[in-house]
C-alpha cells in the first residue's frame, strides 16, 4: 500500500528563532525529493521533525492515516524504524567491525536484553550481508569501521539503514565531507535503492548540480519556509539567485567543475 508523507504548516521554534515556519508539503511514495537551501535555511530541522528526532512546535506529520506527530513510546520506536536517518558524520561505531555497525539497524527489533547483548540471527546476518552486496562492501565485512574512507562509512550508513527495512529514508547532507568520486557513489546508491526499493527518499544537498542531476523534486528553502517546489528544470538560475543571491549562483555554477558529484552513469570508484 502506497502512502504519502504530508507535512501541515510544520512548525519549530527555538526561543525567539523559528527554525522551521509553517512548511506543507505532500510527498508521494517512491519520490526521491533534493532540500536545497542556505546554512540556517531550516533543512536539517525538518528532516529532523519528520524522523520526530525533533519535537515540533505546532503543525502536524502524517504518513497516509498515521498521525506521526502524535506518536508516542514503542509506536514512536516503530516510526524511526520505519523513517530510516542517515547524517553527515556516519554516526558509527568505529571500534566495532562493518558487519555489526550494520546489524546495529536491527536492534529496534531486540528487546532491552538482546540490545545490550548484540545478539542476532543468522537471518539478520544474511540480511545484513545483502546490505552490504549491494553497496559494494562485503570484502568489508569484518573490517573495523574506523578504517574505512569516509565513502565507504557513509556507505556503512546506508546498509545499516536498508536492514532497518524503512519505508521512507532520509539523508542529512551525506555526501557533504566527501570527495566527488566518493559523493557520486553515495548518490547513486540512494538513487538505486529509492529505484530498485521504491522508498521514498529525502536528501539535504549543498550543491544545485547534485540536487538537479538525483532528485525527481527539489524543495528548496529560506528561513524556514519553502520558497521554491517543483522539478530540476523548474529551478532556474533566476530562482536559483532569489534563494542564495548572486554569489550564491557563482558559487553553484563553480561546483559543477569542482566539489560535485559527476552524473549518473560515470565511473567512479573509492
Amino acid at each position: 500500500m502506497t502512502q504519502t508523507l504530508s507535512l501541515t504548516a510544520l512548525t519549530r521554534q527555538f526561543g525567539a528563532t523559528t527554525a522551521v515556519d509553517r512548511v506543507s508539503l505532500d510527498i508521494p511514495a517512491g519520490q526521491f525529493v533534493g532540500v536545497i537551501g542556505r546554512s540556517g535555511a531550516g533543512k536539517s530541522t525538518m528532516l529532523r521533525l519528520i524522523n520526530r528526532l525533533t519535537e515540533p512546535t505546532s503543525g502536524e506529520i502524517r504518513f497516509g492515516d498515521l498521525n506521526v506527530s502524535a506518536l508516542r513510546g514503542q509506536a514512536l520506536r516503530q516510526w524511526r524504524r520505519d523513517c530510516a536517518m542517515i547524517f553527515q558524520q556516519f554516526n558509527l561505531v568505529e571500534r566495532l567491525d562493518v558487519l555489526t555497525n550494520v546489524l546495529v539497524g536491527r536492534l529496534a527489533e531486540h528487546g532491552m536484553l538482546g540490545s545490550v547483548l548484540m545478539r542476532f540471527s543468522d537471518a539478520e546476518r544474511t540480511m545484513a550481508i545483502e546490505a552490504l552486496d549491494r553497496l559494494s562492501l562485503v570484502p568489508q565485512a569484518m573490517q573495523r569501521a574506523g578504517t574505512l574512507s569516509g565513502g565507504q562509512q557513509q556507505r556503512v550508513a546506508i546498509a545499516r539503514a536498508l536492514v532497518q527495512q524503512p519505508r521512507i529514508m532520509l539523508a542529512d547532507e551525506p555526501i557533504a565531507s566527501l570527495d566527488p568520486a566518493n559523493a557520486t557513489l553515495v548518490m547513486d546508491s540512494l538513487r538505486r535503492i529509492n529505484r530498485e526499493d521504491g522508498l521514498t527518499v529525502l536528501v539535504n544537498l549543498h550543491t544545485l548540480d547534485t540536487a538537479r542531476a538525483y532528485a525527481d523534486r527539489i524543495v528548496a528553502m529560506r528561513d524556514g519556509r519553502v520558497f521554491f517546489d517543483g522539478t530540476p528544470k523548474q529551478l532556474t538560475d533566476d530562482v536559483v539567485r532569489d534563494i542564495y543571491g548572486t554569489q550564491g549562483l557563482r558559487e553553484f555554477h563553480e561546483a559543477v567543475t569542482s566539489t560535485s558529484p559527476r552524473p549518473v552513469g560515470v565511473a567512479a570508484y573509492a
